[in-house]
């Protein structure tokens, strides 16, 4: 739910803002470059940061190799794709029949 916050702006950035969205505008301005600003302030300490981005113990399916992981999931669309191909043809051929 939305808060009133008492903020102080000097009179020209209040003009140019005006000027860009209107006195009516001001508030939803205000927090999308608000929401934007925070944004890019914790991309900016993610990327200062020591911790790595990525971590192993996080992606436990890559532990035989990224190969292998891409191999099991392909098997594994083929395997469903056999099967919504084979229940699709057979709804063909009940259609097929009808007519």
């Amino acid at each position: 739910m939305p808060r009133r916050a008492h903020i102080l702006l000097p009179e020209d950035l209040l003009r140019e803002i005006d000027a860009l969205v209107g006195p009516r505008g001001r508030s939803a301005f205000l927090v999308e470059t608000a929401r934007n600003e925070v944004r890019r302030h914790r991309l900016l300490q993610f990327l200062e940061s020591k911790d790595p981005a990525w971590k192993d113990e996080d992606h436990p399916e890559l532990a035989g190799g990224a190969g292998n992981w891409v191999r099991k999931l392909r098997a594994e669309n083929e395997v469903s794709r056999g099967r919504k191909d084979s229940r699709q043809n057979g709804r063909r051929k009940k259609t097929r029949a009808r007519n």
